[in-house]
Formats: structure tokens, C-alpha cells, sequence
């Protein structure tokens, strides 16, 4: 322990007599370093914010500047990139009819019109700023392998922020999850674990079982 110590600090332990006068300097600066670390914190929690505020004052930029093409043109850009009618409908807030509707020629309102722009101005920063080459399926994949949340359902729940976390890469997916749905443990928890055999094939169990295999 001592030489850790040494070794930590730089310092020789035994250097140190017992007198408390003596032992004031290092409690001063094990007191400063736990305000520069609190510090730190502070300044890495500001930081933080002023990136997902820039990213998503960011995005509404380029919703403005993708509401200027004609809805048909943003519904064939999502379908270009890979999105099923369904997701892009999902995605848009409407019905699967009301996609095809569209594609046939139906009239687009203009908040449809504008959820269109504001979706492809998301995939278009996913896909440029932060060089996910397949966006469609990277919006199709779950956030956490086994538990049936994907990008899409964040985004279609009003949670474009934690869509750009996700990408950013900033944040742990589990804290994703939680700050989508704080009970997403309990909500997925399965009784069934897959477990291997003996003869290497896999096997469904109890999570309580106590049986080895």
C-alpha cells in the first residue's frame, strides 16, 4: 500500500511526521483536487448540453432547407435510402394508406409536408455527419441487443435528441434506454435464459433454473 501510495502522490509516506500542523498542505490538496474534480463534472455536463442544443438547432436548419423540395421528392430520398413505407410512416406519424395515397399523387398536408422535411434532414445528418453509410438500417437495428426499441421508435416518440446521442456515440445505450423509459429493465425483464448444451446446441430455460447443462 505505501509504495502505491508513493507512487500515486510522488511522494515518500514515512516523510510524513504525525504532527497535524504538518499534515494541513496535503489536506488542502486532496480538497482541491475534489473541487477541480466537481469542476470538471460541472463543466463536462455544460459542454454536453450545448452539443445537443447545437445539434438540434442544427437539425431545424436543415428541416428549413429540406421543406423547399416537393413532398413527393422527400418521400422517394427516405425510400432511396432504404426505409420501408411502413418505418417511413412511422416515422412521419401517419397510416401506411396515407403513404401510398401519397405516392399516387394525394395531395400532402403541410404539416405532413414539414415532418417529411424534418425526418430526411435527420437521416441526412446521421448518415453525413457522423458517416453511417447504411442509415436505414442502422435505424432498424435495436439500441440494445434483445429488447425491441430501435432509433426509429425513439425518433417516432418525439426523441430526436436521444436519436443523436445514439450516433454521437456520447452516451452508453443502457442510458439511452433510461432516459427513454426509466422502467425498460423491468418492462423487457425475460423468465428465459438461452443457455449451451453439452452437445453445443442451445437451450431455452427458466432463469431460476438450477439445472446445469
Amino acid at each position: 500500500m505505501t509504495d502505491t501510495l508513493n507512487k500515486t502522490t510522488g511522494l515518500a509516506l514515512e516523510t510524513f511526521p504525525s504532527q497535524t500542523g504538518t499534515l494541513k498542505p496535503l489536506s488542502k490538496l486532496v480538497e482541491d483536487a475534489g473541487y477541480l474534480s466537481t469542476k470538471a463534472q460541472v463543466v463536462s455536463s455544460e459542454a454536453d448540453q450545448v452539443h445537443e442544443d447545437s445539434q438540434i438547432k442544427y437539425w431545424r436548419v436543415t428541416t428549413n432547407e429540406m421543406r423547399k423540395r416537393p413532398a413527393l421528392e422527400l418521400l422517394e430520398t427516405l425510400a432511396d435510402e432504404g426505409f420501408s413505407w411502413r418505418h417511413i410512416a412511422q416515422m412521419i406519424g401517419v397510416s401506411v394508406p396515407a403513404v401510398r395515397k401519397w405516392r399516387n399523387g394525394s395531395k400532402v398536408s403541410p404539416d405532413s409536408h414539414l415532418e417529411l422535411a424534418a425526418t430526411t434532414a435527420l437521416t441526412h445528418i446521421i448518415s453525413t455527419q457522423y458517416i453511417v453509410p447504411d442509415v436505414a438500417s442502422w435505424f432498424e437495428i435495436p439500441i440494445i441487443k434483445g429488447i425491441p426499441i430501435t432509433p426509429i421508435d425513439l425518433y417516432s416518440s418525439n426523441r430526436p435528441d436521444l436519436v443523436f446521442r445514439l450516433a454521437t456515440q456520447h452516451s452508453d445505450p443502457e442510458e439511452i434506454m433510461t432516459r427513454f423509459n426509466p422502467q425498460w429493465r423491468e418492462e423487457y425483464k425475460s423468465d428465459f435464459k438461452a443457455v449451451i448444451a453439452n452437445d453445443g446446441s442451445y437451450s431455452i430455460v427458466p432463469v431460476y433454473s438450477p439445472e446445469k447443462y
